[in-house]
């Protein structure tokens, strides 16, 4: 129990630090947890636009490209952060796709929001359990240790709802965002997913080839289990006749929003018909088989498929250009595929596992 101890200290005491001079537990938790997000960021571990994050002795290397479509300004917002919450083996990253008038302000609230959220959230779980004479964290770890990331995770969604909901300063009553997370903490690797994005693991086959693994479902409203929910809370799901196949999410007694997926945040509209913020949380054992992670919003989904996508990002020379490359296939995909139909905001995160990059890349913010 001695490293689940040190890592409980280690993080207690950097927010117990931030907390001098406030009363609010909750108010300054989520202080502490913002002024370690700039601390990040001026030490080149948080990357919140394209560009890469290697930070020296760190096992992962993360490349990152957004791309705006044709609709407007780009509603997709992403992030990483090395070191999470000032922990030296873990690391996050998300990728929102935001949707309606306000998608782009939705999108970005979230994300700003979520960080902190989970940080709160993932300490009290800590303290909790070190609390817990009946837990023995040493006999079953993974198992400990994955408990306590879905319960803050799901935590963490709900209070963000709910802060998303209560903030007057933008109308996400018609505009919402999914939300595709992974914390990496040393070789445990946690996805969390909100709506129709999704993250794909590229992993070695005995032959030594590369085998995509789909890790996450897309949320869209046709699924079965979905689709029956939302029925039950008396939503309707079609497709309109222009839009062959493309399920949507509409009111009882009127045809809007039209929502493509059936999870997301924000979107009060629908909230009460069967769209619900609640994620889908899992976990895998990171192995030396396992080379990389993309997470993508599903403007590469539509387009390029698993197999391409492992496949794209392998054959890159240069492991800060992956994303790029991803993206920009897509792109062209778009043009080739779906002519006439306006080109969705196309974001992408590629993680390595096994970082052997020159150490003297560092985060490089665009």
């Amino acid at each position: 129990m001695g490293r689940f101890s040190s890592m409980l200290d280690g993080l207690s005491r950097t927010f117990s630090t931030s907390k001098r001079g406030t009363s609010s537990t909750e108010c300054s938790g989520k202080e502490a947890a913002e002024a370690m997000a700039k601390d990040a960021k001026k030490n080149e571990m948080i990357l919140r636009s394209s560009g890469t994050v290697n930070v020296k002795g760190s096992d992962n290397f993360a490349s990152v490209c957004s791309r705006k479509g044709e609709k407007g300004v780009n509603q997709d917002c992403c992030i990483v952060w090395e070191e999470f919450g000032c922990q030296e083996d873990m690391m996050f990253c998300g990728v929102f796709d935001g949707h309606g008038p306000w998608g782009h302000y939705v999108a970005k609230r979230v994300c700003d929001s979520m960080t902190s959220s989970l940080l709160c959230n993932w300490q009290d779980m800590l303290v909790e359990s070190s609390a817990d004479d009946d837990l023995d964290l040493e006999s079953d770890k993974k198992l400990d240790r994955f408990h306590l990331w879905q319960h803050s995770i799901t935590k963490t969604c709900a209070d963000v709802d709910h802060d998303l909901q209560q903030y007057r300063k933008i109308d996400s009553v018609y505009s919402g965002t999914t939300a595709l997370v992974a914390v990496r903490q040393g070789d445990h690797l946690v996805i969390a997913n909100v709506g129709d994005s999704r993250a794909v693991l590229a992993t070695a086959s005995d032959d030594g080839g590369l085998i995509p693994i789909q890790l996450t479902v897309d949320f869209k409203p046709n699924l079965p289990q979905e689709a029956e929910r939302i029925v039950e809370c008396n939503g309707r799901v079609f497709y309109l006749e222009d839009e062959p196949g493309v399920h949507r999410v509409w009111l009882p007694n009127e045809d809007s929003p039209g929502l493509a997926m059936s999870r997301a945040f924000g979107d009060y509209c629908i909230k009460n018909f069967g769209l619900i913020s609640v994620p889908e949380v899992i976990q895998r054992n990171i192995t030396n088989q396992d080379q990389f992670i993309v997470l993508a919003s599903d403007g590469v989904w539509d387009v390029v498929s698993n197999e391409e996508a492992v496949e794209i990002v392998s054959s890159t020379s240069d492991k800060a250009k992956s994303a790029k490359c991803l993206v920009d296939r897509a792109v062209r995909e778009w043009k080739r595929k779906r002519k006439g139909i306006a080109i969705d905001d196309i974001s992408a995160i590629c993680v390595f596992f096994h970082n052997n990059c020159s150490s003297s890349f560092v985060a490089t913010p665009k």
